[in-house]
């Protein structure tokens, strides 16, 4: 006699709930790889302006050490997903982490600026094993009712380590030098790398597929299919190019008058990133119970509320900009990062590649060309820019507020599946 077909309640106990230890579990990895990938990428990001006077570098030349790395982050993350399919999701996280920690504990040791570009390079191509592949599995793995708030709890593993990685090289580095301050960033690294290993629970959803390109070719062509997807891929590159390049020049704006502040007191105001740690969770969430179509655009115009304060001479209400920015930003990436995983369908490995290819290109792009404004206009001119793309990214977000609900995408050349809506 035949076994029976799993029933849909054995079939939805088989994913991650809000509530159990395996979503415990599930979250504490990822918050910990959050933690290690974000503070390993951007724990250069307040040493720019030591960077120039170390090096004799201009203020977007500076901006190199963080804009490269990204760039080829954005363009690795296009295979990451392809590859994992192959090689598995775990296994390629694991990898992706070990080996990126050690990279930047070579960073702190090498001796002139060309060599610490090029390690910094290195580091966009190991480092993309992790982002696009963590999206993937959550959305593999996690019950539909709990993946907004695991994506917003994994990004704020991301907000901590992102502060955490800044805050660290921004103080040590007044006090013991920037190669001690990235020296301690990449240990902590390589410790988060082994929580990780230890407490992700194996995949359940996952089988592995042969590398075939043209399959993968298929899947890329079936994402833009979808009317929704492109303009949250755009919506990404709006949201981290504004969001970095706030940051990237803060900390030469802080330091000159009629501020002067010292390097750790700049540092330390890395610590508004806490923020994003409660908006990415609490808006995934939000976002989960009454649509991302009604919340996203709220993030958007806290955005461009942020930066407008920031044009401001007080520093209480420049703090206050920047806290609006952080705000917003996280709150925003939550809601379009786990939007596009539901979409996606079967493509989710190349939906999530597309997304973070976009996301990390606006940190290369914009943060490198922020730098441009800054020298030509000071403060004024980067608020300006940002302020231009935090409008075109509350406009797109209203578009899509206006859109009805639309349907996930399936792999070419399956027709579109009428599967959850976004």
């Amino acid at each position: 006699m035949p076994a029976a077909a799993p029933s849909s309640t054995d079939a939805d106990a088989r994913y991650i709930h809000h509530g159990t230890a395996d979503f415990r579990r599930t979250n504490l990895a990822l918050f910990a790889a959050g933690f290690a990938t974000f503070g390993l990428l951007y724990c250069v990001q307040p040493l720019m302006p030591e960077f120039s006077r170390h090096y004799g570098v201009s203020e977007a030349g500076a901006a190199l050490s963080l804009s490269l790395t990204t760039g080829v982050l954005a363009f690795a993350m296009l295979f990451a997903g392809a590859l994992s399919d192959a090689w598995g999701r775990k296994s390629l996280m694991v990898a992706s982490l070990l080996s990126s920690a050690v990279l930047v504990l070579v960073t702190a040791m090498m001796p002139d600026w060309t060599a610490l570009l090029v390690v910094r390079t290195l580091l966009g191509l190991t480092l993309s094993g992790l982002p696009a592949v963590a999206m993937t599995y959550l959305s593999e793995e996690m019950h539909v009712e709990s993946i907004g708030l695991g994506m917003g709890l994994y990004i704020s593993g991301s907000a901590v380590g992102g502060m955490g990685g800044r805050l660290i090289t921004g103080v040590l580095a007044d006090f013991f030098g920037w190669r001690i301050g990235v020296a301690v960033v990449a240990v902590i690294g390589i410790a988060a790398a082994l929580i990780f290993w230890r407490m992700l629970p194996a995949s359940r959803h996952f089988a592995a597929q042969p590398l075939r390109w043209r399959t993968v070719a298929g899947r890329f062509n079936g994402i833009f299919r979808d009317r929704g997807l492109p303009w949250l891929f755009v919506e990404g590159f709006l949201l981290l190019g504004a969001f970095v390049t706030v940051y990237n020049y803060l900390g030469y704006r802080l330091l000159a008058p009629p501020y002067n502040l010292s390097q750790a007191v700049v540092g330390l105001i890395f610590g508004i990133y806490l923020v994003g740690t409660f908006s990415s969770a609490w808006m995934g969430h939000l976002a989960g119970k009454l649509g991302r179509r009604k919340v996203l655009w709220t993030a958007l115009a806290l955005m461009l509320a942020g930066v407008a304060l920031t044009a401001a001479q007080p520093l209480w209400l420049v703090m206050a900009g920047i806290v609006a920015v952080t705000f917003g930003f996280f709150g925003g990436h939550s809601i379009v990062s786990s939007w596009v995983g539901r979409r996606a369908g079967a493509a989710k490995a190349q939906a999530a590649s597309v997304y973070l290819f976009c996301y990390y290109m606006g940190s290369s792009i914009a943060g490198a060309s922020g730098g441009l404004f800054y020298a030509a206009h000071g403060w004024a001119g980067v608020a300006l820019f940002v302020g231009v793309l935090a409008l075109l990214g509350l406009l797109i977000a209203l578009w899509l507020f206006r859109l009805p609900p639309l349907v996930d995408v399936a792999t070419a050349p399956t027709p579109m599946s009428k599967g959850a809506m976004g």
